[in-house]
């Protein structure tokens, strides 16, 4: 193999390595021989770091010199269920500064559930001449302050995305930085500002950008100005709408209608907020075409669902509340064949008693009716090993499943029996899974299936299951692909994380809360794995001042070549030798 490498010129091998977009893939080319090492080391674009206290900024800078595109994740995924401290970290500030100087032609950055300052924006928009694309996910820390030197200053933005972003006080005031000669959006998500946009602002920023593909728009935006915008801008692909409710007005809704089909390209709707069903109708022309729906947080009943879903034949992505029902999914399975994901949110899941009329059943008839179904996320109340059995048979091409059953260590409720069998059913006959959450009744049965079965499972989240250390040591000496795993309320210890301490440097992370690992395994574990960085976080107070046996809050333990980090708040202890 060396030899064949040394035969290709250069340039030949880097237009080749300029194919390869997977991550893995492009480390796995750098592997082969010193040569391409050197070669795919310069031709890397982009990069992604998916714990940014993995490695410093200044090694990333050092391997891969001629980046244009970064991402970056921050806290751990159990941030967005309120699991993890207020002040943690995942402050961007150090990587923002060290690009500064290192990736001057940076053009993209990825940013999700990290700090975000006014300062690193200010300094984003005076440091990077070519800059393009900001995204920015569940991040926080930043105002308007912030956007608005983004907006005067980044002369070539082609993407601004805020994602569940922000500050409560975010309003749109600094749409009107944006200069006059200002023309190269393609790309602008608002939708998670809390306040009140400037319209006059946003209605001339949009006149200016004949390019301008996805419009997604905050709740202030009243629905009849949605029509003035999109007339401005016919050449939409993705539009988020604002709030989707006002007193009945015919003008209002022909004038609506006439806008969205004059968006010939327009695939993708979301938004929906305070919807009225009577407004519904100026959609359904536009219907045949649309590919992606998401109505997440558009409480409609179930009859009004079944009538819009039933036009979407090209339907492959549909985000719903659970007002759907098991009729809106049956019509669901009957008439969106192409359907690829299917996410169903729970609209009351703090009530005690049923809300809507949403089962196992509904579930089922879509894994039945959509044969290219690969992904779901699905809240309910009940579940049977049955209807499990069922869906794995259905859909063996599933590589994401998650199921969130409301009440923790719910059994089948046709036989009252754990959901092992359930579960072991779809580890077992989707081969191809690669994301996988669990809920319900379970034993440490369901982990041997995942261990035995899920040989390329790459992140499992775990709440309320389980019997003992077998569980977890099931799934650590298992499952040869996991990256991410993260468990909550489990009854798993100290036996099972020590005996399985190699295999977490060949994972991302891990992330256990109220579970059974003691002060004294944590202390263990990071003086015997150097490369791990084992954080204890407990907001008790030291853990010291306890017996070393006492469980831990938190553990969060992921591997670094970046050593300890140096933001360590007062409730979190990182276990080295000098523990």
């Amino acid at each position: 193999m060396p030899k064949m490498a040394y035969s290709f010129p250069e340039e030949v091998l880097e237009h080749v390595f300029s194919f390869i977009h997977c991550n893995k893939d492009r480390s796995s080319i750098s592997t082969v021989c010193k040569s391409w090492y050197e070669i795919e080391r310069w031709c890397r674009k982009k990069v992604f770091v998916g714990n940014c206290y993995s490695v410093s900024p200044t090694v990333v800078i050092k391997r891969f010199p001629e980046v244009r595109s970064i991402e970056l994740k921050g806290k751990p995924h159990f941030a967005d269920f309120n699991l993890v401290p207020e002040g943690w970290g995942g402050y961007v500030c150090p990587w923002i500064e060290a690009m500064a100087c290192g990736y001057p032609w940076l053009e993209e950055i990825k940013l999700k559930r990290m700090v975000v300052t006014d300062e690193s924006l200010e300094l984003i928009a005076k440091s990077f001449k070519n800059f393009k694309a900001l995204v920015l996910t569940s991040c926080e820390g930043f105002t308007n302050v912030g956007l608005a030197a983004i907006a005067a200053n980044c002369r070539g933005l082609r993407i601004l995305d805020l994602q569940e972003s922000g500050d409560e006080d975010l309003n749109g005031n600094w749409l009107s930085h944006f200069p006059d000669s200002y023309t190269s959006l393609v790309s602008l998500n608002i939708s998670c500002i809390g306040n009140e946009v400037s319209l006059s602002a946003l209605e001339r920023l949009l006149c200016r950008c004949p390019n301008l593909q996805t419009l997604r728009l905050n709740r202030s935006v009243p629905l009849d100005r949605i029509s003035n915008l999109l007339r401005r801008c016919p050449q939409l692909v993705e539009l988020g709408t604002g709030i989707y409710s006002t007193e009945m007005r015919p003008e209002v809704f022909v004038n609506l209608a006439e806008a969205l089909s004059g968006c010939k390209k327009l695939k993708c709707l979301s938004g929906f907020w305070d919807v009225l069903p009577t407004y519904l109708a100026a959609i359904y022309p536009i219907c045949s075409r649309l590919t992606s729906l998401n109505l997440s947080y558009a409480v409609l009943q179930s009859s009004d669902l079944i009538k819009l879903v039933s036009q979407c034949p090209s339907l492959t992505r549909l985000w719903v509340l659970d007002y759907i029902e098991d009729a809106g999914l049956d019509a669901l399975a009957a008439s969106c064949k192409d359907l690829n994901e299917l996410r169903v949110f729970p609209s009351d899941p703090f009530g005690l008693e049923p809300n809507v009329a949403l089962t196992e059943r509904g579930l089922v008839s879509v894994s039945e009716g959509c044969p290219k179904l690969q992904s779901v996320l699905y809240f309910c109340r009940q579940m049977s090993n049955a209807a499990l059995h069922t869906i794995a048979q259905n859909r063996p091409n599933m590589t994401r499943f998650r199921l969130c059953i409301i009440e923790p260590r719910t059994p089948d409720y046709l036989t009252l029996q754990p959901l092992d069998s359930g579960f072991g059913a779809i580890v077992e006959h989707c081969k191809d899974l690669q994301r996988l959450s669990l809920s319900g009744l379970l034993t440490d049965r369901v982990f041997e299936y995942i261990g035995t079965y899920a040989k390329k499972l790459e992140m499992l989240s775990v709440a309320f299951a389980g019997d003992s250390d077998l569980g977890l040591h099931h799934v650590l000496s298992g499952c040869d692909n996991l990256r991410k795993l993260e468990i909550r309320d489990c009854p798993f210890g100290d036996k099972a994380l020590l005996a399985n301490a190699a295999k977490l440097e060949t994972m991302r992370s891990l992330w256990m809360s109220s579970c059974s690992v003691s002060y004294g395994a944590c202390k263990l574990l990071g003086q015997r794995m150097p490369r791990l960085n084992v954080e204890v976080i407990d907001e008790r107070g030291p853990p010291e001042s306890r017996p070393s046996t006492c469980p831990v809050e938190k553990l969060y333990i992921y591997r670094t070549v970046a050593g300890p980090r140096s933001d360590i708040p007062g409730f979190v202890w990182t276990m080295k030798d000098d523990s």
